[in-house]
């Protein structure tokens, strides 16, 4: 059956239009708007008067956890909560348990996903110091890039071999994607900390021992091999305003919504529920990367969701873990900062769903274009607020570091492929995504 959605406010290339779109199978069959009708016989409505519609959210950045760590979240449990918010592909990272380090376990993690996860997927390769020829073996188009760890994180997965690094940005066939941190400052700063404040420093001194310059010298170094060698380089989560001027041609940049909701007077009241790698940072960082959405220099935003459970991000700087979960909350998150002024309803289209799969070369996905598969959004603004509680979180850790938080917007209705899997109240069972195509 066929599924038409009027009267919705379309948002797509930069416009937001009244109009129509029909849905026949997986893909959109026609874009209509004003007074042109697109109604056929026997075909499902949705009035969506009041309403915004939008191509699925793309989150170039997600940990799913699966293999080695289900305890906390599985790729099950973790893309009902992607589908709940909005978001309709997933670009998941490789530092589980084994890590996607070779092809047999990335085409592991692939088998693993199908007929399992609610969106659609794909999985980076992680660059090690020595497995340049793992990453040469890879299917081209059916992966979005090699993950490139430039300073300890979680996983263990650090390159910190100059000539490895020169290799790889010499040599590989994708898009590079790094974390960006110093480890030798990083860890010179802890052990600081530790001599000042004690063994276990509180998270308030995270962002100390996490520093700016710890970014900034990652990032520039990343940046410089780029520019040498002509390789894409994308700098994931970039959480300093200095950062910002390394960016521009074959550099990008990714911010994540939660060094864009946050900054370090916050880890006062939500301790460790923030803790995350790099560390959230300064006002002054925090306006710099708001700033950066609507000028340009920002490619995308991701989320960087890293379920933790709830007992592990207690303690402090050493010991609570890092990371926090944050897919399904993102897309409106961020349309409260539309009504914040912080960008238009169309720049945050073109950076959570344009950008992401043109910087990917991810196919058929992204916009609202006849012919292109269905992946759609649905979202609505009430005029009276609603409380994040603890039991609408969809994430298998059970918590959000938005719980408590007051929000007006709410994800009607996602599609992935042309099939209802959100209806706004449950997701169905019954939909599944597909793996991501890339150029």
């Amino acid at each position: 059956m066929k599924t038409l959605i009027c009267n919705a406010t379309i948002v797509n290339n930069g416009e937001s239009r009244v109009g129509s779109l029909l849905v026949d199978g997986d893909r959109i069959e026609a874009v209509a708007y004003g007074d042109e009708t697109l109604l056929t016989d026997g075909c499902r409505v949705i009035d969506a008067t009041g309403a915004y519609l939008l191509p699925g959210v793309i989150d170039d950045h997600v940990h799913f956890r699966e293999p080695g760590m289900t305890a906390k979240a599985d790729m099950r449990t973790e893309s009902r909560a992607a589908a709940a918010g909005g978001v309709t592909s997933v670009l998941d990272m490789p530092n589980v348990v084994p890590q996607t380090t070779t092809v047999e376990r990335w085409r592991e993690r692939m088998q693993m996903a199908r007929g399992r996860m609610y969106v659609n997927y794909g999985f980076f390769i992680g660059a090690t110091n020595d497995n340049m020829e793992e990453i040469l073996a890879m299917p081209v188009h059916e992966y979005p890039g090699v993950k490139l760890f430039m300073g300890s994180s979680t996983g263990n997965m650090l390159v910190d071999r100059r000539e490895m690094l020169e290799q790889l940005f010499a040599n590989s066939p994708k898009l590079i994607m790094s974390h960006c941190e110093d480890t030798a400052r990083i860890n010179a700063n802890m052990k600081l900390a530790q001599t000042t404040y004690g063994d276990d420093p509180s998270i308030e001194h995270h962002a100390e021992i996490r520093d700016a310059e710890a970014c900034l010298r990652s990032s520039s170094l990343a940046a410089e091999l780029a520019r040498a060698t002509g390789a894409r380089l994308h700098i994931a989560h970039i959480s300093t305003e200095a950062e910002l001027a390394l960016l521009g041609g074959n550099v990008t940049g990714e911010a994540c919504v939660a060094h864009l909701l946050y900054t370090d007077a916050d880890y006062a009241r939500l301790q460790g529920r923030i803790k995350c790698n790099p560390a959230i940072k300064t006002a002054r960082d925090c306006d710099a990367l708001r700033r950066a959405l609507t000028d340009g220099r920002i490619a995308c935003i991701g989320t960087d969701h890293a379920p933790h459970l709830l007992a592990e991000k207690q303690g402090g700087a050493r010991t609570a873990v890092s990371g926090m979960p944050m897919v399904q909350f993102s897309l409106v998150s961020m349309l409260e900062m539309v009504d914040e002024g912080i960008l238009t309803m169309e720049r945050l289209v073109q950076l959570m769903c344009h950008n992401p799969a043109t910087l990917f070369g991810i196919q058929e996905r992204g916009f609202i274009r006849e012919g292109m598969k269905a992946d759609l959004v649905l979202v609505q603004r009430s005029v009276e607020p609603y409380t994040i509680t603890s039991d609408a979180v969809l994430s298998k850790c059970g918590w959000s570091p938005r719980e408590g938080d007051a929000l007006h917007w709410h994800v009607l209705g996602t599609w992935v492929n042309g099939r209802m899997v959100w209806d706004g109240r449950q997701v169905d069972d019954h939909v599944c995504g597909e793996a991501l195509i890339f150029a």
